[in-house]
């Protein structure tokens, strides 16, 4: 009988609670939790707009031995043709694995094109496509897969290779010969930059050296606070007749005169963007670039900042952050942005003149959206800005609207900033292999 009046009890409940009028969801529109962090920008965007530029004239240049930080070894509008086509593919050795990754640019030099792979073997390939010599740089003692990362840099008659097994060696170009070798007691996975007889690079993200390029000996050394939120590869130091820059892991970027070493000013790019950066790692993702009286320099979460290369003053913050070394030409400043956009800033301020979304995520699919397309560069080649990207295109962009006028495609995707000389472009990509466009 309990039994029996219990249920009749929960009948009517469940009666009288159908008769009540059900609660309304929220108006408006579902956003998706997993979005690309791009839409927090539709102001921005809505006010992008194409703008004059004067571009400096094409140039046929031979030679392309740095990255683009330095004033005396950036190519800034490197002649190409219209539309290049793929005109030849040569392997390099070991492409990207989950534990190895190529991160040294081409340097292209004396009619050859010198590559780093992901296990530390130099390759020199003649601008035909040709392999001409290859020089393991793995220490004795050490297997090629215990380390990876690195840089190359040209300058001095000689070809510099920093590694991850910490060492700077100095490579005859015409045949691999080891010149010297000098010890960094870290890992030396950023690029070196050569002027004025010194090599000079970061090693470990937070020590700054100054190296003999004859002789390998080191003049002198720049430390910095040790950060080990960093990604892989060291900014590479800018530098012109007055100061070297380096920049850190940290945050930190500090101005020395380029001779005796001695510290001129110190700087920080240190904070992210509120509510919406990508990362929290503050490492300098944009290496140090010097045009003029200012030094820009960038970070993976969300900073590009002007600063006056005399004395380190800031001179403007934009709130975006640089994948790669930003791109001054004309008066405007190119980047690729945290938020996965091509950006072109105005040089005076900072301010946002248009933006171009690539692509995102490797998934289209929101659950799976974890690893993003990494792209590669900005350079101006042809009159256009080029990107190269690890979903397998090279792009062309007008620089005046940003609109896509060519793309080319790269076989596995690229993984590499892109490089022109002698009219042709390199480009390395994730499987191991240099591919020219001409």
């Amino acid at each position: 009988m309990l039994k029996r009046t219990v249920a009749i009890m929960a009948l009517a409940g469940l009666v009288a609670l159908s008769g009540c009028e059900r609660d309304s969801y929220l108006p408006g529109k579902r956003e998706d939790l997993r979005a690309s962090g791009n839409e927090d920008q539709p102001a921005a965007r809505a006010q992008d707009r194409s703008a004059p530029i004067s571009l400096p004239a094409q140039v046929q240049n031979s030679e392309w031995t740095h990255t683009i930080g330095t004033p005396r070894t950036r190519v800034s509008h490197a002649a190409l043709r219209a539309a290049p086509q793929p005109v030849w593919s040569t392997p390099i050795g070991q492409g990207d694995t989950r534990r190895q990754r190529i991160t040294a640019d081409p340097v292209v030099a004396g009619g050859r094109v010198f590559t780093l792979d992901a296990a530390a073997k130099v390759t020199a390939t003649s601008t035909e496509g040709q392999t001409l010599w290859s020089r393991e740089v793995t220490p004795p003692a050490a297997r090629s897969k215990d380390a990876t990362g690195g840089g190359l840099a040209y300058g001095a008659g000689k070809l510099f290779v920093s590694s991850g097994f910490g060492q700077l060696t100095a490579l005859a170009p015409d045949s691999g010969k080891v010149l010297w070798q000098q010890r960094l007691r870290a890992t030396g996975s950023g690029a070196p930059t050569v002027y004025g007889g010194m090599v000079y690079l970061v090693a470990g993200d937070d020590t700054g050296w100054a190296i003999d390029a004859e002789t390998g000996r080191v003049q002198w050394q720049v430390t910095a606070m040790p950060d080990v939120s960093n990604v892989l590869g060291a900014p590479a130091p800018a530098l012109n007749d007055t100061y070297a820059i380096f920049a850190f892991g940290g945050g930190e970027v500090q101005a020395t005169f380029r001779k005796g070493g001695l510290r001129a000013w110190n700087g920080s790019v240190r904070g992210q963007r509120r509510f919406s950066a990508a990362s929290k790692v503050g490492d300098i993702t944009g290496d140090p670039v010097i045009d003029g009286s200012r030094v820009y320099v960038g970070s993976h979460a969300g900073r590009v900042v002007a600063m006056n290369v005399a004395n380190g003053e800031r001179i403007w913050t934009a709130q975006q952050g640089a994948m790669n070394p930003v791109f001054p030409v004309g008066g405007s400043i190119f980047v690729i942005s945290d938020r996965n956009e091509l950006v072109r800033l105005d040089a005076r301020d900072g301010s946002r003149i248009w933006g171009v979304e690539l692509p995102g995520f490797t998934k289209s699919r929101p659950r799976r959206q974890v690893e993003r397309v990494p792209h590669y560069g900005p350079i101006l080649a042809g009159g256009r800005i080029v990107v190269a990207s690890g979903d397998g295109k090279l792009r062309f962009f007008d620089p005046e609207s940003g609109k896509l006028s060519y793309s080319a495609a790269v076989p596995g995707g690229a993984t590499t900033d892109p490089v022109v000389a002698g009219g042709t472009l390199y480009v390395v990509g994730s499987r191991g292999q240099l591919h020219a466009f001409r």
